[in-house]
């Protein structure tokens, strides 16, 4: 198996949710996973939990990936694939919660270009029910274990666990 999947990701707090996904990804290609700067993820979502170096460790111990790299192009995915020069990418990999058009765009790359490089996208199913978000919800108390209400994602709580919970 000489193709590689790429994933690019901040990876903070590492869960079976992202076990899953890349165990997903390798039944593709070999694996490797691009780790977002601290001041990437500052500016694109928040402030990480664990720093690059914890994360990268965090990552590179997971069985079903097979390099790691610091992604040096934060918006610009496309610099960081270019620069991996020993791996033949063929699939660039992203949880189907984000599909299409917009997700190419914020990666800083076109259909163009996935073209002129034989790299496809490949869109794996979105672990539901666990993300770093409602770790650090469950954390601060806005969130409890075992329920998918995070209003952050835009879940529900159609099961009422959270229907004692005071606002």
């Amino acid at each position: 198996m000489n193709s590689w999947v790429y994933v690019g990701g901040t990876f903070d707090l590492f869960h079976y949710g992202h076990a899953r996904f890349l165990e997903q990804c390798a039944q593709h290609g070999k694996v490797i996973v691009a780790i977002n700067t601290d001041d990437f993820c500052d500016r694109y979502k928040r402030k990480p939990v664990l720093t690059l170096g914890e994360r990268i460790e965090s990552v590179r111990s997971c069985r079903w990936v097979d390099d790691v790299i610091t992604n040096i192009g934060d918006e610009d995915s496309g610099l960081t694939i270019d620069t991996i020069r020993d791996k033949e990418v063929k699939y660039i990999a992203h949880g189907d919660d984000w599909t299409g058009a917009s997700l190419i765009d914020q990666l800083g790359i076109s259909q163009e270009w996935l073209d002129e490089r034989d790299i496809s996208m490949l869109y794996i199913p979105y672990t539901k029910g666990i993300s770093t978000s409602d770790i650090i919800g469950r954390v601060r108390g806005d969130v409890h274990s075992g329920c998918d209400c995070s209003r952050e994602r835009g879940g529900n709580d159609s099961d009422g666990c959270c229907a004692s919970r005071s606002e």
